[in-house]
């Protein structure tokens, strides 16, 4: 289990990680999400030691990273690909680091096949392409068999076979009872990937809940009227807290009620109703939603002179501050 207590980073004035709490249960795939500059790899390294908190503290199965003895044999961690040395191969870097854990040659050929690339490992580093290397990352985070699995942005230059390995070997992990912690920014894969969800903005938590509930409680869904008399239904349905979008004649796309008040004005008064379909939102959506006060830097589009359009970028400020 991976627990944060109040974990605090500040960087002289700059509050990176905010009172930070929350628990990562073994035998689930949780997701760890939150927009760039989160605040996401800052606490991943504290949960590593790699970075010391300014306030809170951060555990790994009950005990600090630095207290564990042996701590290969009980958190798999995967922060950088690329920090391996470029000039040795993916066999030897493998074997450097089972020497410091006593750990036999032939997990390191396990490890090696597991992740798809026995057949290049004795190639240099330096050679390997993005997708190589993260296969490379995520081998020497199972190199001991651990218990605890944190992987930040696992799937970053894999193809689409090696991001369905990547999505089937946290399954499988967390199925054998180990707890796994992955961030990353693809939203239509943690929601294949995962179920349970850490959600941060601006160094503090949002949302520890599972992906089922956030999506169903995110109020973003809509429904789908097929009807020949859609301005009328419209009108019968015009409420402050109702939106209506039409796709087409006769098509509305309809968010703030459900199908069965729809359906229910719709039979009293006699309108003709060619489908009705709830639309689920998408995490994708559920999560663009939560976190759009959240967002350091968002993109908007305006038309400018010409045959082209210009694109501002806009840094959001926290409130009170000055840009």
């Amino acid at each position: 289990m991976i627990s944060a207590y109040g974990l605090t980073k500040r960087y002289g004035a700059r509050t990176v990680v905010d009172d930070l709490g929350f628990e990562v249960l073994p035998g689930t795939v949780t997701g760890f999400l939150g927009p760039n500059g989160a605040g996401k790899s800052t606490t991943m390294r504290m949960l590593l030691g790699l970075d010391a908190p300014t306030r809170g503290r951060a555990t790994v199965g009950g005990r600090a990273y630095a207290a564990h003895p042996a701590p290969l044999h009980e958190v798999g961690a995967l922060l950088e690909a690329r920090s391996v040395h470029p000039g040795r191969s993916a066999y030897h870097h493998l074997m450097a680091l089972a020497h410091t854990h006593s750990i036999p040659k032939s997990r390191v050929d396990t490890v090696l096949e597991l992740a798809g690339i026995h057949e290049v490992a004795r190639r240099r580093v330096k050679g390997f392409s993005l997708g190589m290397g993260q296969r490379l990352g995520i081998a020497a985070a199972l190199l001991g068999d651990p218990a605890t699995i944190i992987l930040d942005e696992p799937v970053n230059g894999l193809d689409p076979e090696g991001v369905l390995w990547i999505r089937n070997l946290l399954k499988s992990l967390a199925a054998e009872g180990r707890t796994v912690l992955v961030s990353s920014h693809l939203m239509s894969e943690m929601a294949l990937t995962a179920e349970h969800l850490i959600i941060i903005g601006r160094g503090r938590l949002l949302r520890d809940t599972t992906v089922d509930r956030f999506v169903r409680e995110s109020g973003t869904g809509s429904v789908k009227v097929v009807t020949p008399e859609a301005s009328r239904l419209t009108e019968l349905l015009a409420d402050p807290g109702v939106t209506f979008s039409a796709d087409a004649p006769g098509v509305l796309d309809v968010h703030g009620t459900d199908a069965e008040h729809i359906g229910r004005t719709a039979a009293a008064h006699g309108i003709p109703l060619y489908e009705l379909t709830p639309q689920t939102a998408s995490l994708e959506q559920a999560f663009m939603d939560l976190t759009r006060d959240s967002v350091d830097y968002a993109a908007s589009t305006s038309t400018g002179t010409g045959t082209g359009h210009v694109t501002h970028i806009s840094r959001h400020q926290p409130e009170g501050a000055t840009a």
